[in-house]
């Protein structure tokens, strides 16, 4: 007997399939997903070619930038000059899920992140409640962070006296019609994306290098001008204010577990996924926290309320020099485009792996033989984002990227409790410290920073959860691989041991 895997048709519907309940817990086995990830779509498969290095920098390029550059200005007023104790805030309960990611990563190197990993733990309806926030988190994100596209393409182009009007800079409730420059942006991306994921990879690696320049860049010159006054009183808007801020900034960390959603792409995903994880987190929060320090200790808390592109305008007030904005404005252009190209890239990972499983349209899982890259599903989900960037203003996207993400962290820090209790005997490249504190925290943190959150952002997760229900009983439940499975080759797969054997340090890349 074979495991069934994408390559042909769907399978029929069995005598012996399950009720509804039986159905929403029945769970995938981990080897299955290991084997249809090496067996691919109709013989063709994604291309291994990514190494450790390709791997940070995808996670870095997808978190990196995003509160900095976008919603620095929004979230200053919340916390006040403790702005910095909201990013550590918001940052260790990154780190706390990122070691249950890394944890979940090299168990499981399938495409589908935190998807997959809920998948083999807790069964078909909460695998499909994950994949539909992530589907949230990803898109939704990539339009939020385009949309701060429009703001630094503005200070580009004021060094030359020159300015976008509002009609094709803005989004219609921002004073505008539609963020060209943020459509533009996520086409970009999408048609490297379509071209092959290797060259999309080295592109990004560049970027990410000159996004990290810049912000040191801009470190240095705000240290010249820091004020410790700035910081007296430290809450002025008390520990809800900080706690409020650290939720919306939570945005700034999403991003880390865009690795994850490569590891089907990578040559030894057991080892290099968990160290990409844990190194992107690192660099991350080091940066965020830094930055923030700096911008606080520049300007007053009250400046940034209502500021756009903050960390420019705080260059241009402390040099006078309009070409060091420009230097800054465009890696900041530069910096937003390499968040949108890998967050793009991980949802178009996400959706081809529900798409194997028959819960999403099997458009999204079809592989070029060509670029060895989802061509369609990039195409459809980068026109939908671009549409959303366009036409959607930021604060909405934010907060509702971030009650997604939360959730969907949550989730990974229970599947980890969970296969550590039923599964002890599988071989595990890394293992989170001090479990099962650890895990516990990282799921009771994702929880506080959700209720945090506002009213309006449940309403409308609500809204999303409603629409995802409409979805999975109307296509995914009918069309689930998973659940044709008779009872007996179910329980044969999910007996059997599919625990591949490690991976050579210098495995070459696969070809299709």
């Amino acid at each position: 007997m074979t495991v069934p895997t994408q390559a042909g048709p769907r399978p029929p519907v069995q005598a012996g399939r399950p009720g509804l309940a039986a159905q929403l817990l029945r769970r995938k086995p981990i080897g299955q997903m290991v084997q249809e990830a090496e067996t691919g779509h109709g013989g063709t498969r994604l291309v291994r070619s990514f190494g450790v290095l390709q791997l940070t920098m995808i996670s870095v390029g997808a978190t990196l930038g995003t509160g900095i550059l976008v919603i620095l200005g929004e979230s200053v007023p919340l916390a006040g000059p403790a702005i910095w104790i909201s990013f550590a805030i918001a940052g260790l309960a990154a780190l706390l899920s990122a070691v249950s990611y890394a944890e979940m990563a090299g168990l499981v190197p399938a495409a589908g992140s935190s998807y997959s990993y809920t998948y083999a733990t807790m069964g078909e309806g909460m695998a499909w409640i994950c994949g539909w926030c992530l589907v949230l988190e990803y898109a939704v994100s990539v339009a939020a962070v385009a949309v701060g596209a429009g703001q630094y393409v503005n200070e580009t182009l004021a060094v030359f006296g020159q300015a976008l009007p509002d009609a094709v800079s803005q989004p219609p409730g921002d004073g505008g019609l539609v963020n060209v420059p943020a459509m533009v942006i996520v086409v970009l991306a999408m048609v490297l994306l379509v071209r092959g994921a290797k060259e999309s990879a080295w592109i990004n690696t560049a970027i990410v290098l000159v996004k990290v320049g810049i912000l040191v860049f801009f470190c240095a010159v705000a240290f010249t001008a820091f004020n410790g006054g700035h910081f007296e009183p430290l809450l002025p808007m008390g520990a809800a204010g900080v706690s409020a801020a650290a939720s919306r900034v939570f945005f700034s960390y999403i991003g880390f577990d865009a690795a994850s959603t490569a590891g089907e792409e990578a040559r030894n995903p057991k080892r290099d996924l968990p160290r990409a994880i844990m190194l992107s987190m690192l660099i991350v929060t080091t940066i965020y926290v830094l930055v923030a320090v700096a911008a606080i200790g520049a300007r007053p808390w009250g400046w940034f309320d209502g500021t756009e592109a903050a960390l420019v305008k705080i260059l241009e007030e402390i040099t006078g020099q309009p070409w060091i904005a420009l230097v800054f404005a465009v890696g900041a252009v530069l910096a937003i485009a390499s968040i949108v190209l890998t967050v793009l890239y991980g949802q178009t990972r996400i959706l081809l792996s529900m798409s194997r499983d028959g819960l999403v349209p099997r458009v999204f899982g079809r592989v070029s033989h060509r670029t060895g890259t989802p061509v369609a599903g990039t195409l459809i989900v980068g026109t939908a984002v671009a549409l959303t960037a366009g036409l959607v203003p930021l604060g909405a996207l934010a907060d509702a990227t971030s009650i997604g993400t939360l959730f969907a962290f949550a989730l990974v820090n229970v599947a980890v409790i969970y296969l550590r209790r039923t599964q002890p005997e599988l071989r595990r490249t890394f293992r989170v410290p001090l479990f099962p504190l650890t895990p516990i925290l990282g799921a009771l943190m994702c929880v506080y920073l959700m209720a945090n959150l506002g009213a309006e952002t449940w309403v409308t997760f609500a809204a999303w959860m409603l629409v995802g229900l409409a979805a999975y009983f109307g296509y995914g439940r009918r069309h689930s691989r998973v659940a044709a499975l008779g009872q007996e080759e179910y329980l044969e797969l999910s007996g059997r041991d599919f625990s591949p054997a490690p991976a050579p340090a210098d495995q070459s890349t696969f070809h299709q």
